[in-house]
């Protein structure tokens, strides 16, 4: 897929004042300063259309792209929230449960993992949630070019294992770096050919 044109359309903070459009949408989520803002304008080559920022958990919104005029890319607050108050905390999460749960233009979330960690309790339980509330989903694995190529292959085979414990398959998964472009076809194709699967 070749991204011709991406545009910055809303910021909502509720699903009811999100685009009334039928359009496919990809919804992108991750913990706090997982690479999300970064990984998104690499895979739109359009540096600065999601705000990247040093301070974790600066999305409070849910972000509409529209790319190609054709489906859009939708950034997600991070969850395991930096340095927020728990009221903070449960309208969060209540908007993106909100989204994901209540959204019919979501046809894909893309949940996206750090493979410079181990399993983190906190993104396979997001997974399982996603799973029991029958959400399709996919992993990114985001900056893989800060370790070695035979290191991240380590990292994802020990994930896979993790997850393989309580899932009966592993769900699609894409291996990123936003620094250096890789893993951006992949990740693109994936959403063209759902796309297409659409019409």
């Amino acid at each position: 897929m070749e991204i011709k044109n991406s545009e910055f359309v809303i910021s909502a903070p509720m699903v009811s004042m999100c685009p009334n459009d039928t359009k496919p949408e990809y919804a992108f989520i991750g913990r706090s300063n997982v690479g999300k803002s970064s990984l998104i304008n690499m895979l739109c080559r359009h540096k600065g259309l999601a705000k990247t920022s040093a301070t974790p958990g600066k999305t409070l919104l849910i972000n509409h792209f529209i790319i190609n005029k054709e489906w859009y890319l939708v950034d997600l607050p991070g969850y395991g929230f930096a340095k927020r108050s728990k009221k903070e905390v449960a309208r969060l999460d209540q908007m993106i449960r909100g989204y994901i749960l209540g959204r019919e233009q979501l046809v894909n979330t893309f949940v996206l993992v750090d493979v410079r960690l181990e399993p983190q309790a906190i993104d396979l339980e997001f997974m399982n949630w996603l799973g029991v509330s029958s959400v399709p989903f996919s992993i990114i694995f985001t900056k893989a070019d800060k370790l070695s190529a035979s290191k991240v292959k380590l990292n994802v085979d020990a994930y896979q294992r993790k997850m393989l414990e309580t899932w009966e398959e592993m769900p699609p998964f894409f291996i990123t770096s936003a620094e250096k472009g890789q893993g951006r076809e992949e990740v693109l194709g994936y959403i063209e050919t759902i796309n297409k699967s659409l019409v």
